[in-house]
């Protein structure tokens, strides 16, 4: 199975200023850098530890590693530092940006990524934390952010590109339905609405749970305005990536609006995966092509 992994640099890769920005931020010269697994990005994500034993994560970026990484670094730091303290996400320390690199010192937080395949008992905390956080964070406690429609509308066009521009080779179902898959991608723009802030990025990576199991929900540059159960179907695929029991009856939605939001995600995963790896992703365009067959694979199955 693919997983989500970029091509790494870690603390000892970072200019000398970039290190000391971090030092100033946590208040003490950093002994020990560790770097973490999972996520797309190839900066640093590392836990670090002061010599008076304090602890931090860090995640560092710069155009060189990839040019539209160090915006994303700087959009997440403008959500995390608006983010209510009472919402399971880490709290932005300080952040450091030069114009090239872009620095996020965060919250160690205490935990690892579920275990895949999903264990229904991970499942559940996991379930439970994100039908929390979107009553902690409905209404958006912030404005700048965009819209569901706004943010995918341009995703969810995929499908229309791949009528417009067909590969070479293509599954037989999607052929025989992609009018239908565009009309239902078109109809989950339209269900989109809501002033829930959503994660949009909900996978196994983005997400810590601790021994007690207690769910943090990290990494947070696609945050948007939609609707509550967004985060929930997100986390549904990614169980029928990985394995575990997806459901889709245990969303309280319309069973025509979800399937029009998974069309309109699988879309955008059939369209991008077809395109070049972005530079320091090398396994981005293999994750997006097995998102976008479990998904086409659901479509398939509901349809009937």
């Amino acid at each position: 199975m693919v997983t989500a992994s970029g091509v790494r640099i870690g603390w000892a890769d970072l200019p000398e200023r970039v290190k000391r920005a971090v030092t100033d931020i946590v208040g003490g010269d950093v002994v020990e850098a560790v770097s973490q697994p999972g996520g797309f990005s190839p900066g640093t994500a590392d836990r670090i530890r002061t010599a008076d034993g304090r602890r931090a994560f860090v995640k560092a970026v710069s155009q060189a590693q990839n040019e539209h990484s160090p915006s994303l670094h700087r959009q997440e730091a403008r959500i995390t530092a608006a983010l209510p303290p009472d919402a399971p996400t880490p709290t932005l320390l300080g952040a450091y940006d030069d114009g090239d690199w872009v620095a996020l010192v965060l919250t160690d937080v205490d935990g690892r990524h579920p275990a895949t395949p999903w264990r229904p008992d991970e499942l559940a905390h996991v379930r439970t934390a994100l039908d929390d956080l979107a009553r902690t964070l409905t209404p958006s406690p912030i404005e700048h952010v965009p819209t569901a429609r706004d943010h995918l509308e341009e995703d969810f066009a995929g499908w229309h590109r791949l009528r417009a521009d067909p590969p070479a080779t293509e599954n037989s179902w999607i052929s025989e339905h992609l009018d239908d898959l565009c009309r239902h991608a078109e109809h989950g723009l339209t269900a989109l609405a809501g002033n829930t802030l959503a994660h949009t990025d909900i996978r196994a990576d983005n997400l810590l749970i601790d021994a007690h199991g207690t769910v943090t929900v990290v990494d947070w540059p696609w945050a948007c305005r939609g609707p509550a159960w967004l985060d929930t179907l997100l986390l549904l695929v990614n169980v029928r990536l990985y394995g575990g029991h997806a459901d889709l009856t245990t969303i309280d939605a319309d069973r025509a609006d979800l399937i029009g939001v998974l069309a309109g995600f699988g879309g955008f995963f059939a369209d991008a995966a077809r395109q070049p790896p972005p530079l320091g992703l090398p396994s981005l365009r293999a994750f997006q092509q097995a998102q976008a067959d479990v998904v086409v694979s659901w479509l398939h199955e509901l349809s009937g």
